[in-house]
């Protein structure tokens, strides 16, 4: 072979080499660029539920400084006027039943987590999944059963709260939550607790392999429903 073939031959291979390590570093740094920017929407978008998660607690704080100085301008009215006692012995009472105050009594705790379960390997992977409609007939038990205050992750229930899904969550009161949902019920706990009967929705629920526990507790605090009951529709009747 002469010299000038040995010399081509040496060139085309540098050559071919030289052209694979350009293409490797190419898609190296494209790879890396890519991963760069989403790291910085993942961070920025992070950035972004931090401040309005700040906005929001800062809002939910003010509100809660303001009905402690109209509460306590009602109770110095009151005192300086007893005429006004009895108004607002009657204003906390429909408060309590709207669900504007917190509070404490005996009642049920009752938890409802997705399954642990592989999802794969179910035939029917929804069924592993606490859905809306779950928490909704869970809910819905609990009023028939005689429960005077409900709330699902500390998110209270009133007449106007939605329960809706989201995807993976469940948004409640324009809230997010996901599982574990633990919903707590104010009433006596015997009536209460029959909801973890036998052919009963808590036990179809547990043979889909969704984790369901019930406990009473004669100690439950729920807590105030902190968004703003507004009734547009409904009027006084003559």
């Amino acid at each position: 072979m002469s010299n000038n073939k040995k010399i081509g031959i040496v060139l085309g291979l540098m050559c071919m080499a030289l052209t694979m390590g350009i293409c490797i570093q190419i898609r190296t740094v494209q790879n890396y660029s890519v991963k760069i920017g989403q790291n910085y929407d993942q961070n920025n978008l992070r950035a972004e539920v931090l401040k309005y998660k700040e906005k929001y607690e800062n809002k939910i704080e003010k509100i809660e400084n303001i009905d402690k100085i109209l509460e306590n301008k009602i109770e110095q009215a009151t005192t300086e006027n007893k005429n006004l006692e009895e108004s607002l012995n009657q204003i906390k009472e429909k408060n309590k039943l709207i669900g504007l105050t917190e509070t404490t009594g005996p009642g049920v705790k009752i938890k409802l987590a997705d399954s642990k379960l592989d999802s794969s390997a179910a035939l029917d992977p929804n069924l592993l999944v606490v859905h809306d409609i779950d928490v909704f007939y869970v809910v819905n038990e609990l009023k028939n059963a005689g429960a005077e205050a409900i709330s699902v992750n500390d998110q209270r229930i009133v007449p106007t709260t939605a329960i809706e899904c989201g995807g993976n969550i469940i948004t409640i009161n324009g809230e997010k939550i996901g599982s574990p949902f633990v919903i707590k019920a104010i009433g006596l706990p015997e009536n209460l607790a029959n909801l973890d009967r036998t052919g009963g929705y808590l036990e179809a629920m547990r043979d889909s392999s969704i984790i369901v526990e019930l406990k009473k507790d004669n100690n439950i605090t729920i807590p105030k429903y902190s968004g703003i009951i507004n009734y547009k529709y409904v009027k006084n009747a003559k």
